[in-house]
């Protein structure tokens, strides 16, 4: 059993309680898509998990391990990575649906090779992506869902206090069913777009059969570049409503991870 003690007593006792507290919290940030960027300096998001820290130690009555540094404080420690990671990456899943629509969008109209650094993973990804990534943070920031979200996580430590069995194979299958979630919007996202493509392409197909002098490359390329965009005009207020629901549900979707 290994313990550290230096002496001063309640102090010292205060400060692996805050510690202990800021784990599950700062695994959380890392894992966030907005907080975890590379660009977020990582003293910013010590700063953020250590004043979250400070409102849960004086709201619960969280207690540390007797002994942090033994085979059962470590394991404790661990279990509080492991939920605060499932917090951020709740949000990662809701954030990965437009861009996700954005990578079959670009693909259909030929501008994939239009491509950006994505500041979540630090790789390239399509440009259109980062419009949509932009605008989900916008509407996700307005609506004040990053607070609900530092509210749910203040809120575990009341539903799921330190120490106490959280993971489980019901957890797994509910972060399964998020990513199906995932999925299902970012085909929800993507289809209006993707008919109008498919409608030009059949168009200029038909062109080039009772044409055939025009140059197809010269043609369909342009064509499938105007309609995207003038399709994505079009559907501008139809994916602001998806998108605000799906900034909506990912707080839900929290909400659901750390439900008793």
């Amino acid at each position: 059993m290994i313990q550290l003690e230096f002496g001063f007593g309640a102090l010292e006792e205060e400060f692996w309680r805050l510690l202990f507290v800021m784990t599950r919290i700062g695994a959380a940030l890392v894992a966030a898509p907005l907080f975890g960027i590379p660009s977020v300096p990582p003293q910013l998001r010590v700063i953020g998990a250590g004043a979250l820290a400070v409102l849960v130690c004086a709201w619960t009555e969280v207690a540390v391990p007797a002994a942090l540094f033994s085979l059962p404080g470590l394991l404790a420690v661990l279990g509080e990575v492991v939920v605060g990671l499932a917090l951020g990456f709740v949000l990662q899943l809701a954030f990965a649906a437009p861009v996700v629509a954005a990578e079959v969008i670009g693909g259909s109209m030929g501008m994939n090779m239009a491509v950006a650094v994505d500041p979540n993973s630090g790789t390239q990804s399509p440009a259109l992506g980062q419009y949509f990534a932009v605008v989900l943070t916008m509407i996700f920031l307005g609506l004040g869902a990053h607070l609900q979200w530092f509210a749910l996580i203040v809120e575990s430590y009341r539903t799921f206090p330190p120490g106490e069995t959280w993971l489980g194979t019901g957890r797994f299958a509910l972060i399964a069913g998020f990513g199906v979630q995932m999925f299902a919007t970012a085909a929800t996202i993507a289809l209006p777009v993707c008919l109008v493509l498919l409608t030009v392409q059949l168009v200029t197909g038909v062109l080039s059969r009772s044409a055939p002098a025009l140059n197809l490359f010269s043609l369909g390329l342009p064509a499938g570049i105007l309609g995207g965009l003038a399709a994505l005009l079009v559907s501008a207020p139809v994916l602001t409503d998806l998108v605000t629901r799906l900034s909506r549900e990912a707080i839900v979707n929290a909400s659901q991870v750390i439900a008793p």
